[in-house]
């Protein structure tokens, strides 16, 4: 009896596994009939290899997705060029007598299930893929001779050796319809005219191209030059926010942690459960709070009247005269050092715990060497803990650089019906001096139903956080490889 010899995929240049496309195409070149049927027909391949209950399995899913697309997905791709031509409009019906609706288009709900389409598409193709390479490798196992698993036997083994995959199913799923799927939503209303004018069901929205892209920074228009103006600023603002609200509670937090638990110190147990309770409470009582504190007639600028603060500011030429206040919350200026202020309030606790954490972690040997060789605390400092702390929270930085850039709470609560922008050209964007990137979005869609302009921001927001996380990643792997 001639023995079968298993054709494996070649191995690429530099002795590196196939990738999944090579692997595809090797298992399609080489496979039989049945394999290479299952591109077409999922179960096909199966029913050939043995395998009825799979079969049954897999021909399912395709005729779902298949159902999907001739239903809702192909009709709609057909109108995705023009998102739709039939307006809605009330038309008489001769046989009722009535005027009725007619049979109009829905722009957005013509792009949401023309998306849709195309992720089913996309992921029927790789599920398409993956099929004929199962196919192969259950072809290879019955040419060696050897009995393929039953259904039994891959549940078995989806519960042990292949249990990962069984839990990354629903998460991976979850991205898709939670994330990928809104992500090109809002990149694909980023070349639309969807605003308050065009507003579904009612009307129709169309491609513009890059259109939106020129009106935010800058395209010649008047409308173009404000959104441009309104851009830069609070590009440049949001940039200046994102740092020092990073940073100001990163070593904060740090010198906190120093200080609670230096020796020195009286009841250390007690000042660090006073700081976690404060991060007990939720922020947005917090936040409102304090907003309360510093307004225009809040309690703290009845204090600084009281003691004479607010009289020596106007000595010293920092307030104007006509000014009885502090403008705390309401002038630019003041504003954005308040806010900052405040952040160092509301973050620094929780950076305070981390940095404990880690700071227990360094090797008392490592700062004993020290001591003895003559270093100084602040040399500790400088040579020992803080490179230690980079090294364990350099990506947690990084996210928090992000996750400032995205901070809408800080921002929104503080200043929501208490500042009012004085700069008209901010005004016409719908834009105000303090706004974030994140927050100027919110107020675009919340407020004018600017859609088109909030996902060209939306866009702008991700290629900021991208951009800043590659370059810092990057430089920390050199650092890690400088290091080992």
């Amino acid at each position: 009896m001639a023995q079968t010899v298993l054709v494996q995929p070649p191995l690429r240049a530099g002795g590196k596994e196939p990738n999944f496309l090579q692997r595809f195409g090797h298992a399609f070149a080489h496979g039989d009939i049945f394999t290479k049927l299952s591109f077409v027909i999922w179960g096909l391949g199966y029913i050939g290899h043995g395998q009825l209950i799979k079969a049954l399995l897999v021909t399912l899913v395709q005729g779902l997705g298949l159902y999907y697309l001739a239903v809702a997905g192909v009709p709609n791709l057909a109108k995705f060029g023009t998102l739709g031509t039939v307006q809605m409009e009330m038309v008489f019906n001769p046989i009722t007598l009535k005027n009725e609706v007619n049979d109009y288009d829905n722009s957005f709900a013509i792009l949401l299930l023309s998306v849709i389409a195309m992720v089913v598409i996309a992921a029927m193709l790789a599920a398409a893929m993956g099929v004929v390479m199962s196919n192969f490798h259950l072809q290879q196992i019955r040419a060696a001779g050897k009995k393929t698993n039953n259904f039994a036997q891959d549940i078995h083994m989806f519960l042990n050796e292949k249990f990962y995959v069984t839990l990354l199913t629903l998460p991976v799923l979850g991205v898709v319809v939670f994330t990928i799927v809104p992500l090109f939503i809002l990149i694909a209303v980023a070349f639309t005219n969807y605003d308050q004018q065009h507003m579904p069901p009612n009307a129709l929205f169309t491609w513009v191209g890059l259109t939106n892209f020129f009106t935010l920074f800058g395209g010649g228009q008047s409308l173009s030059l404000t959104f441009g103006y309104a851009f830069g600023k609070i590009l440049v603002w949001t940039l200046v926010w994102a740092f020092f609200a990073t940073f100001t509670t990163f070593f904060g937090g740090v010198f906190l942690a120093m200080l609670i638990n230096d020796k020195k110190t009286k009841f250390p147990k007690l000042w660090r459960t006073l700081f976690m309770v404060t991060i007990a409470v939720p922020q947005f009582v917090t936040l409102l709070l304090v907003r309360n504190f510093f307004s225009d007639n809040g309690i703290f600028n009845t204090m600084m009247s009281n003691i004479g603060v607010t009289d020596f500011l106007h000595a010293v030429g920092i307030l104007s005269p006509g000014m009885d206040h502090i403008p705390f919350l309401t002038e630019a200026s003041w504003a954005k050092v308040m806010i900052i202020l405040i952040n160092i309030w509301v973050g620094v606790p929780y950076q305070m715990l981390i940095a404990t954490g880690v700071l227990m972690n360094i090797p008392s040997d490592m700062l004993e060497a020290a001591r003895i060789d003559g270093a100084s605390p602040w040399q500790q400092f400088i040579h020992i803990k803080m490179p230690y702390l980079l090294s364990v929270q350099g990506p947690a930085l990084v996210t928090d650089f992000v996750k400032n850039v995205n901070n809408f709470n800080v921002i929104y609560l503080l200043t929501q019906d208490v500042y009012v922008t004085t700069d008209q050209a901010m005004a016409s964007s719908s834009a105000k001096e303090v706004d974030l990137l994140v927050t100027w979005l919110f107020r675009l869609t919340q407020e004018q139903y600017n859609y088109k302009m909030a996902a060209v921001i939306g866009i702008m927001v991700f290629i900021v956080c991208a951009v800043f996380t590659v370059v810092c990643f990057r430089f920390i792997n050199r650092k890690e490889a400088a290091f080992s």
